[in-house]
């Protein structure tokens, strides 16, 4: 078996459990409240105020774990069983989530260079798996598709390592308002910071994983393929 391949099956196998530890936590301290009894709709309000920010709405979205901030529309998007609950899970969330919206408003540079790329990377994505297949067919004749391909797929892998210090730094503002703002006590915010360093960990291994991918397709154009 190639070498690559088993790279592959065990950053696949890393990805599973980093995932289902992430469920785990969430389920877990989706179950304790928290002594402020406020909801993550409330903490997310909380949070935008205190920070200068009364133009972004907070609404709920459908499914488990959908959280994100939206810059388009400016707004922060609540799961189900965040935006009503008034769980550790739940603060953790809506404070993560309008981290993002704070670094939105001042500008924070990664995250810029983020929303930047969005447009690259959601326009590569429908075409690259196709052009990449092509390229490793045509391989020994028009070597230049696979180089494209490369090239476009290089983009999402770019993505993925930007994305990292936006989660980071979105989860350490969160965690620093929550204690200022007495949201999270001496025993929650600990509890706070496991959730959100659980859901930081998929990020990185999202990131290794393209990053394995991109290295394998340049292997193969190099003629270095096992």
């Amino acid at each position: 078996m190639s070498s690559y391949w088993i790279l592959f099956i065990a950053i696949a196998l890393v990805s599973y459990l980093v995932q289902a530890n992430l469920n785990n936590k969430f389920r877990k301290y989706s179950r304790i409240p928290l002594s402020s009894g406020m909801t993550g709709r409330e903490i997310a309000e909380k949070m935008l105020h205190d920070n200068g920010i009364y133009d972004v709405r907070v609404i709920s979205t459908p499914g488990q774990l959908t959280d994100h901030y939206n810059p388009t529309n400016k707004t922060v998007n609540l799961s189900e069983g965040v935006y009503n609950s008034n769980s550790i899970a739940a603060a953790a969330v809506a404070a993560h989530e309008c981290g993002h919206a704070v670094q939105h408003a001042t500008a924070y540079s990664p995250l810029k260079m983020r929303s930047a790329l969005v447009p690259v990377v959601s326009f590569t994505s429908k075409w690259v798996s196709w052009i990449l297949l092509a390229g490793i067919l045509l391989i020994q004749s028009f070597p230049q598709v696979l180089l494209g391909g490369i090239i476009l797929f290089a983009a999402s892998t770019l993505f993925s390592f930007i994305t990292l210090p936006v989660e980071i730094n979105a989860s350490q503002r969160a965690l620093a308002w929550l204690s200022h703002a007495g949201v999270t006590n001496i025993q929650s915010q600990p509890q706070a910071k496991d959730a959100l360093k659980s859901a930081a960990y998929t990020y990185v291994v999202a990131a290794l994983s393209s990053l394995a991918t991109l290295v394998y397709y340049v292997m193969i154009y190099m003629g270095r393929r096992d």
